[in-house]
């Protein structure tokens, strides 16, 4: 028991699954639905999604739950969305020096990118930026949700939305996501603004907050990694919203205005990065849009943030290495810094496990959910699993409409998914593995690549 307590990634593991299994037992209570309670299944399922910020649901959570059961919801986003930032830092206060170079780098880069900045100042802008952003959300959803209901109902609408879109979770009170306010754009910009804030990570913002934006030589005090992250960020979300306007704008786009069009392409493509949430019917979408959300969705969010996938940042540096190479360069650069070798081979690592995760979980999920079905008979279905895996890995919350509908099986397959998901493939596998060094290296020789 020792030994697996001398990991702080094992640590974080363990007690997500706890916070897992106890939102588990919270949701199954009968105080927590009005007709009848969750069974384990759907309840495990429901609060892995939850702790690990996806969004994937398999009952309607505003009209299921209770104000109980959507507080539970509520509190379990909360901690899975900014806990695991504050409890991975105090981890790096408390086995500073004792943990493995190879745990401390995982946790390093996944929760805390950098080495410049105290872990109790990282700690305190978590929790500032945290209670900011959700609360300036809150008050302004909570004027926009005001007409049509009560004072309490605004309010816990407001805090709800507020806390699911900063933490990118996905979560809705609203039976069609938001899917209503199509036209609305203070409240599609302000979920926006909070989804982008949570899925930017904390140390970005913590750079951005220490920096005087309109003082010379402003974006050369970035570090490199906010460089990328902001870089990657805004390239993302301009190609994303001009690509799916320009493919759906005669299919789910066709009924709005030019105007409205680019706001619901805008926030949809907010949303497939890292957060759930919805404002066009996704199982009408074109097949060509499914698959470039695939892509966003695999891609994900920024290191140290609420959201998962790859992280910006390693598809920057894969980009980059790509392009370095194309132009006959040795190492890879931009912003008028190298790429470390060190950086580029997590990057790798990082692509590879989490290609194998969605690959195996696809495999499985086919054969759970259709069998050995002739293809000519389940047409269509490949791509609503293919969508619904990757979402889960993600921790996107997305949905073709397949969710409530599949096994146990492979509801147990997802949350595996989503746990792998949040927390990061690479901080599972170092989890698991045994740290051994070798004291000596075989000789070198090329190969044929390519």
């Amino acid at each position: 028991m020792k030994i697996f307590f001398r990991s702080p990634t094992r640590i974080i593991i363990a007690g997500f699954a706890l916070l897992i299994l106890a939102g588990t037992l919270l949701l199954m209570l009968p105080q927590a639905s009005f007709d009848k309670s969750l069974n384990f299944v759907n309840a495990f399922f429901t609060s892995t999604s939850a702790v690990c910020v996806t969004g994937l649901v398999v009952v309607d959570t505003g009209s299921f739950f209770t104000f109980f059961g959507q507080m539970v919801l509520m509190v379990l986003i909360q901690i899975g969305g900014i806990g695991i930032m504050t409890l991975s830092t105090l981890f790096l206060l408390i086995f500073r020096g004792r943990s493995s170079f190879a745990n401390h780098d995982a946790m390093q880069d996944t929760f805390t990118p950098t080495k410049d900045k105290s872990p109790y100042l990282i700690l305190k802008d978590v929790l500032l930026f945290t209670l900011i952003f959700e609360g300036i959300g809150t008050i302004i959803l909570f004027f926009c949700f005001s007409p049509g209901n009560s004072v309490s109902k605004a309010l816990s609408l407001a805090v709800f939305h507020s806390i699911s879109a900063f933490c990118n979770a996905g979560f809705s009170l609203f039976s069609n996501s938001f899917v209503d306010f199509q036209h609305n754009w203070i409240i599609n910009l302000v979920m926006c603004i909070l989804i982008i804030a949570g899925g930017l990570g904390f140390i970005v913002i913590s750079d951005l907050r220490q920096l005087k934006l309109f003082q010379r030589h402003a974006w050369s005090r970035l570090s490199l990694n906010s460089k990328l992250v902001l870089f990657s960020t805004v390239f993302l979300l301009i190609a994303g919203t001009i690509i799916f306007f320009f493919m759906e704008q005669h299919n789910t786009l066709a009924h709005l205005s030019i105007k409205d069009g680019i706001l619901a392409s805008f926030f949809q493509m907010v949303n497939t990065r890292t957060s759930g949430f919805n404002n066009l019917p996704i199982g009408n979408m074109a097949n060509e849009t499914l698959f470039i959300m695939v892509i966003f969705m695999f891609i994900g969010a920024s290191p140290g943030s609420c959201g998962g996938g790859v992280k910006t940042t390693t598809f920057m540096t894969l980009l980059i290495l790509g392009l370095s190479r194309f132009k006959g360069q040795n190492r890879p650069q931009i912003f008028n810094r190298s790429i470390s070798e060190k950086s580029i081979g997590k990057a790798v690592s990082v692509l590879l496990i989490s290609t194998a995760v969605i690959c195996i979980g696809v495999i499985i999920l086919l054969m759970t959910e259709i069998g050995d079905v002739p293809h000519f008979q389940s047409r269509g279905k490949f791509i609503e699993y293919f969508f619904e895996v990757v979402s889960a890995f993600g921790t996107v919350g997305l949905s073709m409409g397949v969710t409530a509908k599949i096994s146990i099986i492979g509801k147990l397959i997802l949350s595996c998914i989503m746990f792998i998901g949040r927390l990061g493939p690479l901080v599972i596998v170092i989890a698991v593995s045994r740290s051994t060094t070798l004291n000596y290296y075989n000789a070198e020789e090329d190969i044929m690549i390519g």
